[in-house]
């Protein structure tokens, strides 16, 4: 096993793979480097002497600048380097050749074919409020549907709470009701009963509108104000779509119905080298046989956003990943907020020192493939291949993002962990091995083993087979627990 990676030939940085004591003899180049500091894994460390005020190169790009002189074989981190990001910046369309050479290898998986010829991964039946103040009665009954079915036939029975559909104004009354109807609408779900209250903005039989051609025999609407006991109309309703959807089988569909979201977080020093590029090898086979890939965190695409834009398909999708990174910029100016207020206490932690080196790491996860489309926040996927969209970094919030933009499964790579699952299979990948076995109960599968000699081609084929096995049904561990959240991005005023 290697235990140092010089990441790009241009790089005057190396990434310590494993934990490297002071005093160690690393040969980089032919050049003899004697460690000045304790090197933790997936943390950097100096090949040459740098100068204040010089560029800290990894990945073969700037990710800041040194403060402090820092000397041959030295610890490399937030305390002696900080970023070269400022303002707002022009871009230039300079396009290369993203076409990849990928065989299509006419795979299948078993899924569930929906009326509009949508496929879901899952056959759920869930309940989902118009507004916040109903959450307690979609849980009762919840409870109560799984109390009187022991032994269900579908996948899950579940409540997706949230906190608003009253009391916004403008967008983010919209942004509620986009995310809303398109969880309403996912194929994952079998059956949906959508409850509201009856006095809220997100007014029930409005929202039952804004769905369109939605399927009538899958998906009700209970008012509760309109009816003497909700709690009883509510199980006579979900008796009816239970019975529906239990009847669903599952039927053989090709690979290119599968979408799947691209996130990370809580990442670390080795997101970057394993489980991140692993995701890009992945996203680049899935558009080759026809599927579609979802990449967002918008704050984590500054600083490496240029290789995305030149990336492009045409001069209007540069258009709209121009319009997609400064809209973003412009939110944090116009809250106040500094655009570069990154990475966190947890990334440095990790060993990741400055926004441009986490954005770097994060986005591998696009693969090298042409970015066919951009999606505003609410919006649904449109196009096959590699897709960007609208949303912030934070987990939960992005996580919602994507499985309301179409996609099935979300992917989430982190070196630190976390539990938290979305309201669609949500499948952990972990950077490094002794997060894969501390957490079992929380990582679905190890790309640590990259920096142990496992190949990455090895890797990725070893993902693939996993990522068919969810997608034909094995529960991942955030379905195993049943924990199953969302959460709407809100910007503006609460009344």
């Amino acid at each position: 096993m290697n235990t140092f990676l010089q990441i790009h030939p241009a790089d005057n940085v190396a990434v310590a793979l494993a934990a490297l004591p002071a005093g160690s003899l690393l040969t980089v180049n032919g050049v003899n480097i004697t460690l000045k500091s304790d090197i933790p894994q997936g943390h950097k460390f100096a090949l040459t002497p740098l100068q204040v005020g010089g560029n800290i190169i990894k990945y073969g790009y700037a990710i800041g600048h040194a403060v402090a002189g820092i000397a041959q074989g030295e610890l490399v981190n937030e305390k002696n380097v900080k970023t070269n990001l400022e303002g707002l910046l022009e871009y230039k369309y300079s396009p290369v050749n993203a076409k990849l050479n990928i065989a299509n290898r006419n795979m299948t998986f078993k899924g569930y074919r929906r009326k509009n010829g949508e496929v879901g991964i899952r056959n759920e039946l869930w309940v989902v409020p118009t507004v916040g103040c109903v959450n307690g009665t979609a849980n009762q009954l919840v409870e109560m549907l799984r109390a009187e079915i022991r032994e269900s036939k579908l996948d899950a029975i579940a409540a997706y709470n949230h906190s608003y559909g009253c009391s916004q104004l403008g967008d983010d009354h919209e942004n509620t009701r986009k995310i809303l109807r398109n969880i309403v609408l996912h194929p994952n779900a079998g059956a949906v009963l959508v409850i509201g209250l009856g006095c809220e903005n997100n007014q029930p039989e409005a929202f039952r509108s804004f769905l369109g051609d939605y399927d009538r025999e899958r998906i009700f609407f209970l008012e509760a104000q309109k009816v003497g006991d909700e709690l009883e109309e509510g199980m006579k309703l979900l008796r009816e779509l239970y019975v529906k959807a239990a009847a669903d089988v599952r039927t053989d569909v090709p690979l290119s119905e599968l979408r799947v979201g691209l996130k990370c977080g809580g990442s670390d020093g080795l997101s970057g080298i394993t489980a991140n590029p692993l995701l890009g090898l992945f996203s680049d086979f899935l558009a080759a046989q026809g599927g579609a890939t979802v990449l967002t965190e918008v704050p984590e695409m500054f600083g490496a956003e240029t290789i995305l834009m030149n990336r492009c398909g045409s001069v209007g999708v540069f258009d709209k990943t121009v319009r997609l990174i400064n809209d973003f910029k412009e939110y944090f100016v116009k809250n106040s907020q500094p655009i570069y207020e990154n990475p966190s206490p947890g990334n440095k932690a990790g060993g990741i020192s400055t926004l441009e080196e986490k954005s770097l790491g994060c986005t591998q996860k696009s693969g090298s493939s042409e970015v066919k489309d951009v999606l505003m926040y609410g919006e649904r996927i449109r196009q096959k291949g590699l897709n960007l969209l609208s949303a912030p970094g934070n987990d939960l919030v992005a996580a919602t993002a994507l499985g309301a933009a179409g996609c099935q499964m979300v992917l989430f790579t982190t070196g630190r962990g976390t539990p938290f699952g979305s309201f669609v299979p949500t499948v952990k990948i972990s950077t490094n091995t002794p997060l894969f076995k501390s957490k079992p109960g929380w990582i679905d599968f190890n790309a640590g083993s990259i920096v142990e000699n496992e190949a990455m081609d090895a890797a990725a084929e070893r993902l693939i087979a996993y990522l068919t096995s969810v997608a034909n049904g094995e529960k991942v561990n955030t379905e195993k627990k049943n924990f199953r959240e969302i959460a709407i991005f809100k910007t503006g005023v609460t009344l």
